[in-house]
């Protein structure tokens, strides 16, 4: 199925140029000719059949200066490079958060690490979950408050960063849990 839609995508794409250098094709090939069409009347009602997207022009309502910052797949870490910053950063978040517990009063806080997988309850308040994402190098987080984030380390700030919004994985959780607890953490 996606090398169908892959080869329809190329196929549109060189007609599209095609059409914007020529209008010449041949005579003998009615696969062109029918694709042509097909492609011109999807062109003009402004949508593509070929796009999985809902609406295949640019909004100018869409802010790209926010938009999330592209992969760079050349500055990806190496496996074991990425297993030693994410397990670093994962025991010292528990043991920090092993002494806020300490620090606030708070029914039901609890924290538990099992098979690369950081959980931290707040009762009634909610449940954080932090973990490793190997293939994607990153590391995950759910939150009550803001909902489910992927953070790729970045090499200048030597932080763990959430793309969309270029957020530091640390300041998130300090700032939401003094909002949630009412007691400054330091995690940085």
């Amino acid at each position: 199925m996606a090398s169908k839609l892959l080869l329809q995508r190329r196929l549109f794409r060189f007609l599209r140029q095609s059409q914007q250098s020529s209008y010449s094709f041949s005579s003998s090939s009615s696969i062109q000719r029918s694709s042509f069409h097909s492609a011109k009347q999807t062109e003009i009602s402004g949508f593509s059949t070929f796009s999985r997207s809902f609406c295949s022009r640019k909004s100018s309502l869409v802010d790209e200066s926010n938009a999330p910052a592209p992969i760079d797949y050349t500055s990806l870490l190496q496996e074991g490079e990425f297993h030693r910053l994410a397990e670093s950063t994962i025991h010292s978040l528990q043991e920090k958060f092993e002494d806020y517990g300490d620090f606030i009063d708070l029914d039901g806080f609890d924290i538990d690490y099992a098979n690369d997988v950081l959980t931290v309850k707040l009762g009634e308040l909610g449940t954080y979950v932090l973990n490793k994402q190997t293939p994607n190098r990153q590391l995950w987080l759910s939150s009550p408050v803001s909902g489910p984030s992927r953070f790729d380390w970045d090499q200048v700030t030597k932080a763990w960063i959430y793309r969309r919004n270029k957020a530091n994985l640390y300041k998130i959780l300090e700032d939401e849990l003094e909002q949630l607890c009412g007691k400054p953490i330091v995690l940085s």
